[in-house]
């Protein structure tokens, strides 16, 4: 896993920013950074740096005796993060220490001394970046291979599960991860079609198997692409894992703020700030999830299932 502090790219492209940063718009942004409480001099962690949306408000409020540390499994991320962080280094000058790690926030407990943050941020949403490029596999909306990692040198992906899993394991993925009710039907489409070519092929297979029952306004490979990729990435066990170390890696007073797109991530979430709350570890700021307005949902529609939660380490 790499790890570097921020060198400046004085490059035309590190000065002026990058194509794949253009219409990347941070959800939640002024309401995450309000909770963070970012101050001067901190030392403050972005575990999902993204394209760096939510990093580049918290840099701007760090100042040079501050530190900010970026997770990523997304080597592609990172590069394209590092890039707009240096050049908007370069033109405004008192920039904090910033570091880069690849790798995932399931790694933080080990790669973070103790006590040692301010704060902790995690965005868990998938970055535009990621979603826009077919050759990745994460969307239904455009042929790709059946890759789905969000860190290329993972060994599982997309097309193990689709081709070579089990029905039943592979129903029981789709069923846990999706919260797709017509899991086994879903399943048994599949494994029938096998082998499946690639993303554009598998959503053919799971929108034929639910056309004469599928109501909903969402496409119908929606859930099971959904499964897979978290399964594939362990998206999970990942923020189990997170949730065990923030309390761990801050400091008293320090702030935990993340934003959860599905109802298995809020359920996890709030559970762990509600039993930090109650163990005395934490003291929750949000009693009930902070959501986009009207104003933000128009102009960002992924907004509209996202959900803040907050807490306060004691």
């Amino acid at each position: 896993m790499a790890e570097e502090d921020f060198v400046l790219d004085k490059s035309p492209q590190g000065a002026h920013g990058r194509t794949e940063t253009a219409g990347h718009v941070p959800v939640l942004l002024q309401q995450a950074i309000d909770f963070l409480a970012v101050r001067r001099g901190g030392t403050f962690i972005d575990a999902t740096l993204g394209l760096g949306g939510h990093s580049l408000e918290i840099a701007r409020r760090l100042g040079p005796q501050g530190h900010l540390i970026g997770f990523d499994k997304d080597p592609q991320a990172l590069e394209a993060a590092r890039r707009r962080l240096a050049g908007l280094a370069e033109a405004q000058g008192g920039w904090p220490v910033i570091t880069l790690l690849q790798g995932s926030y399931a790694e933080l407990g080990e790669r973070i001394p103790a006590a040692g943050a301010d704060g902790l941020l995690a965005d868990l949403g998938m970055s535009s970046l990621q979603l826009g490029d077919a050759a990745r596999g994460f969307s239904f909306q455009a042929e790709g291979p059946l890759d789905m990692r969000m860190d290329p040198y993972e060994e599982r992906t997309a097309d193990q599960v689709v081709n070579h899993m089990r029905e039943e394991e592979l129903a029981n993925v789709i069923y846990e991860f999706g919260e797709e009710r017509r899991s086994r039907r879903i399943a048994r489409a599949i494994v029938r079609a096998r082998p499946i070519r690639n993303t554009a092929h598998l959503a053919k297979i799971i929108s034929a198997a639910l056309r004469p029952m599928n109501r909903e306004r969402i496409h119908p490979a929606t859930r099971t692409f959904q499964a897979i990729r978290m399964f594939v990435n362990r998206e999970l066990d990942d923020l189990k894992a997170l949730l065990a170390a923030a309390p761990k890696v801050l400091r008293p007073a320090g702030r935990l703020v993340i934003i959860s797109f599905h109802s298995l991530e809020d359920r996890l979430v709030k559970d762990a700030m509600r039993e930090g709350a109650q163990s005395k570890i934490y003291r929750l700021l949000t009693k009930k999830p902070v959501t986009a307005d009207e104003e933000e949902i128009d102009r960002n529609p992924r907004s509209r299932s996202a959900k803040l939660r907050a807490v306060e380490r004691m």
